[in-house]
């Protein structure tokens, strides 16, 4: 698919693609005419990336942890030092901290909309 489908499908746009590009989370083939051609898993691979960064973290480790984001599995990680375990961890845990807090509001507006309709359903 040509960069302007991807950028379509993932909601993302064709500059930051580019950019992702530029920093190597994604990977294009070019067609005869130069134009960037992408493989299908390059959507799942971008709403992957755009949810890393969504969480805070840098390209520099989305990069190095995108191994261990396919399937199989095939971990290469030459260079880990324990500062980099020690910012993987810190970053996982604020994902934890931040999903319980979404989770709390999903609960919340759950209760309201229910709250809403019962409050419609018995007006009628």
């Amino acid at each position: 698919m040509r960069i302007g489908e991807l950028s379509t499908r993932t909601r993302t746009p064709v500059r930051l693609l580019r950019y992702y590009e530029e920093q190597e989370l994604i990977a294009s083939d070019r067609l005869p005419n130069g134009y960037r051609d992408y493989e299908e898993y390059v959507v799942d691979r971008v709403l992957q990336v755009r949810g890393l960064l969504d969480a805070g973290l840098p390209t520099r480790i989305i990069k190095r942890i995108l191994p261990c984001l396919n399937t199989p599995r095939t971990i290469h990680m030459p260079y880990v030092t324990p500062d980099m375990v020690a910012t993987l961890e810190l970053e996982r845990d604020r994902m934890a901290e931040k999903i319980e807090c979404l989770t709390k509001n999903h609960r919340a507006i759950t209760d309201y909309l229910d709250a809403v309709r019962r409050d419609i359903q018995t007006s009628c």
